[in-house]
């Protein structure tokens, strides 16, 4: 967390070569979750998945469509919109992240009725998990959150 996602290079390698890795370990992956109809999907996360154009790099590099992305509403820490928006149109599964009581990690003020028009924009049809990060009780904290995401992604 102190990196803020940004991860140390193996010594005496370069990203280059992680991306290989990460592409070439997909493709290994991809017979059997297609054998088994299973799409993948690439989190925005750390390290190499820390941008957009990181986790499309993989994507776009493996080209199939039992792999695509999973997109986390609060893995973006700064200007999130527009990259979650680059990531829309090959999202098949959408992490919202909430933050009621304050974040255990950081807090972002994630505004919900945008990103639902940005999916809608793309014509997502998949599911919208809540993922709660903060500090308030699960019990009054995930109905808060599920009535915010129920709403706008229910609002036009």
């Amino acid at each position: 967390m102190a990196n803020r996602g940004i991860e140390p290079r193996l010594p005496g390698y370069t990203d280059d070569d992680g991306f290989r890795w990460v592409i070439d370990s997909l493709e290994k992956c991809l017979p059997i979750a297609e054998k088994c109809g299973v799409t993948l999907g690439l989190e925005n996360h750390w390290g190499l998945g820390i941008t957009a154009e990181g986790v499309l790099r993989i994507v776009d590099a493996i080209n199939s469509p039992w792999l695509q992305c999973t997109l986390d509403t609060g893995n973006f820490l700064e200007d999130p919109y527009d990259r979650l928006e680059q990531m829309a149109p090959k999202t098949v599964f959408v992490q919202a992240k909430t933050y009621y009581g304050g974040g255990i990690w950081y807090s972002l003020d994630l505004d919900y009725h945008r990103i639902a028009r940005m999916l809608r924009k793309h014509n997502y049809q998949g599911y919208i998990s809540l993922e709660f990060e903060g500090h308030e009780n699960w019990a009054t904290a995930i109905p808060k959150s599920l009535a915010t995401l129920r709403h706008a992604f229910t609002s036009k």
